[in-house]
């Protein structure tokens, strides 16, 4: 019973957004040039931060479920941090960073000449900056979970750490990790206040499909509509296929 008060809940708002959809625009809206633009910009901002997620977040995952060191929790929570913190303030965090004028903009702009706030490098960090710990945190679990009694075996027949790694631990882990990164693909295209913060919102260089949507309710409630129906059943396609695939693999383990 109580579950399924929990599956209407969440259902109800998005049954809400279906019944209001003018359908008869559907199509005109979709193919605006600039939804593809928006569309496209956040379908690619957020595979590359679901990338820089995995090439930083598994071997941050690592270090925190295998190495002990003083300052271990507080590492833990740092890293976690944006995860709970309102959007919003991420963004003013990384504006103060890495703007121009900022604690380490200010260097990268006299020495470098690399300005990154309002562009689309801002969005990617902004964007990984929220979703990363998404990635963390479900890695990390496995890993924690993992015996770590086949890791030393293998390097006891000869295999190096790295070896070890790649073909014994990620293989045992595969399902969280995939996990992971559908979570933090799904966190960054969803991404909204950080983005505006610290990339702004210009269209085809910085404006995402959330800060489209956003746009929209104000000038054109009915597109907003449209639009928030694009990114539902993207969003939902996606995690369906590999939830299922992730479910398979869990299960044939």
């Amino acid at each position: 019973m109580l579950a399924g008060i929990a599956i209407v809940f969440f259902a109800l708002p998005f049954a809400g957004i279906l019944w209001r959809v003018p359908w008869s625009r559907f199509w005109d809206v979709l193919s605006a040039e600039a939804t593809r633009r928006a569309l496209w910009l956040s379908l690619q901002t957020s595979v590359m931060a679901a990338a820089l997620c995995l090439v930083f977040g598994v071997p941050l995952a690592w270090v925190l479920a295998r190495v002990n060191f003083p300052g271990r929790r507080a590492v833990r929570a740092l890293c976690t941090l944006s995860m709970v913190l309102p959007p919003v303030v991420g963004g003013v965090a990384l504006f103060f960073s890495f703007g121009r004028r900022g604690l380490f903009g200010r260097w990268l702009d006299a020495w470098f000449g690399i300005q990154l706030p309002f562009s689309t490098a801002a969005v990617v960090m902004a964007q990984t900056f929220v979703a990363m710990p998404f990635l963390v945190l479900t890695v990390e679990a496995a890993l924690r979970q993992h015996d770590a009694r086949l890791d030393d075996a293998a390097r006891t027949l000869g295999g190096t750490r790295w070896y070890v790694f790649r073909r014994v631990t990620l293989p045992m882990v595969r399902p969280a990790l995939v996990a992971g990164a559908v979570l933090a693909w799904a966190r960054a295209l969803g991404e909204f206040g950080a983005t505006i913060t610290f990339a702004g919102n210009s269209p085809g260089n910085t404006q995402t499909m959330p800060l489209a949507i956003y746009l929209s309710l104000e000038s054109d409630p009915e597109a907003a509509l449209v639009l928030s129906v694009v990114m539902i059943a993207v969003s939902f396609g996606v995690l369906m296929g590999l939830r299922d695939r992730w479910l398979g693999e869990v299960q044939s383990a």
